[in-house]
């Protein structure tokens, strides 16, 4: 008797396991590579606070794994492949440097979701992108930009001289000038999309070249807190709102809210509704926002920015409107014409007067 209840016992505590083990393989197993720490404060930190949303959403439906500074390359695919053994049902890889090791993942486990943030390569049918129009809150920063400018020197640090960044620098000078005929534009390439040594060397050397206003495409606080040391200096938040340099030198801020888009996809995913796609969305959609204008900015300054913005919302305006020519002096777009995706996914030039080359 003792012996069958022992038995019994254990049928049943195997069959609770079992169970067990059957809910949590039904929990969808979503996984985030990143590019930088999750600390950065700002790409990847706005990244993981996605995630975050992701479970807060969907509770116990789902499992969410990352991995954080993994650099682009080599090391990139094998972090993927893991994921994928691990069990990962999809996979969000948020760097541009990712998107030849995701198309590679991806044709080894197709069973796999896998979604590339930036990137434009869709080469299996398990492979989705995902973009932000980041040139629309630069709009935003030029016209900022423009206004507060005393120097009239504005400079840019850039990570990699891909389309997306281009996309920036372009948007950012074309609404400075609108403002400042006379503004000009100075570039440095860090070549890191976060590293904090070389991004606070960037902005020194411009500081040292009479630049006041300092906008980047790269992911640390570094900028603002070497613009903190030099009054007159002002910036902007890069990816996250960047609040502990408020009111100044952090004026405003360009903040990416994917949280929408990990909730849409992951839902979609468990609904059964999920389908490949290439989403770019800004201003609109929610995922570009723009911070807090603060005080150090003045009113009508602040208004003009404000009008830029939901201008954009609206759809009446594009940062992207001709007469616009090429640094060269050739017309890219003539009065009135309004630059099409693909050119913009491709773009590989700057806009006349802009001084300097893009690195090849």
């Amino acid at each position: 008797m003792f012996r069958r209840t022992l038995l019994g016992t254990a049928a049943v505590a195997l069959g609770l396991s079992l169970a067990g083990a059957a809910f949590a393989q039904d929990k969808l197993k979503v996984g985030f590579i990143y590019v930088g720490p999750v600390g950065d404060g700002g790409w990847t930190y706005q990244h993981d606070q996605g995630r975050l949303a992701v479970e807060a959403e969907f509770g116990d439906k789902v499992e969410t794994v990352f991995q954080e500074n993994v650099p682009e390359g080599a090391d990139a695919e094998r972090v993927l492949t893991q994921m994928a053994l691990g069990g990962a049902d999809i996979i969000f890889t948020t760097s541009f440097g990712y998107m030849d090791q995701t198309n590679a993942v991806a044709a080894k486990f197709p069973d796999v979701k896998f979604e590339h943030a930036t990137g434009f390569k869709r080469e299996h049918p398990n492979v989705s992108t995902y973009d932000a129009r980041f040139y629309e809150g630069r709009a935003v920063m030029g016209t900022i930009a423009g206004h507060m400018t005393k120097s009239g020197k504005i400079g840019y640090i850039g990570s990699f001289p891909i389309p997306e960044v281009i996309q920036g620098i372009n948007s950012s000078f074309i609404h400075a000038k609108k403002i400042n005929p006379d503004v000009t534009i100075s570039v440095v390439w860090a070549y890191t999309w976060f590293d904090p040594a070389k991004e606070a060397d960037a902005a020194k050397a411009l500081i040292e070249q009479g630049v006041d206003v300092i906008l980047q495409h790269t992911d640390s606080t570094a900028p603002l807190a070497e613009a903190a040391k030099t009054p007159g200096v002002i910036g902007f938040g890069q990816a996250s709102d960047m609040t502990e340099y408020k009111p100044s030198p952090r004026v405003s801020a360009i903040i990416d809210n994917w949280a929408p888009y990990y909730i849409k996809r992951v839902g979609a995913l468990l609904d059964g509704t999920y389908e490949q796609s290439a989403a770019w969305e800004g201003i609109a959609g929610g995922e570009v926002e723009i911070g807090e204008i603060t005080d150090a900015v003045p009113a009508e300054v602040k208004a003009a920015a404000e009008k830029m913005r939901d201008d954009i919302a609206a759809g009446t305006y594009h940062p992207f409107t001709g007469p616009i020519n090429k640094q060269d002096g050739s017309v890219w777009l003539a009065d009135g014409v309004v630059a099409q995706d693909g050119e913009l996914a491709g773009m590989n030039f700057y806009v006349e007067g802009i001084t300097g080359d893009i690195p090849q």
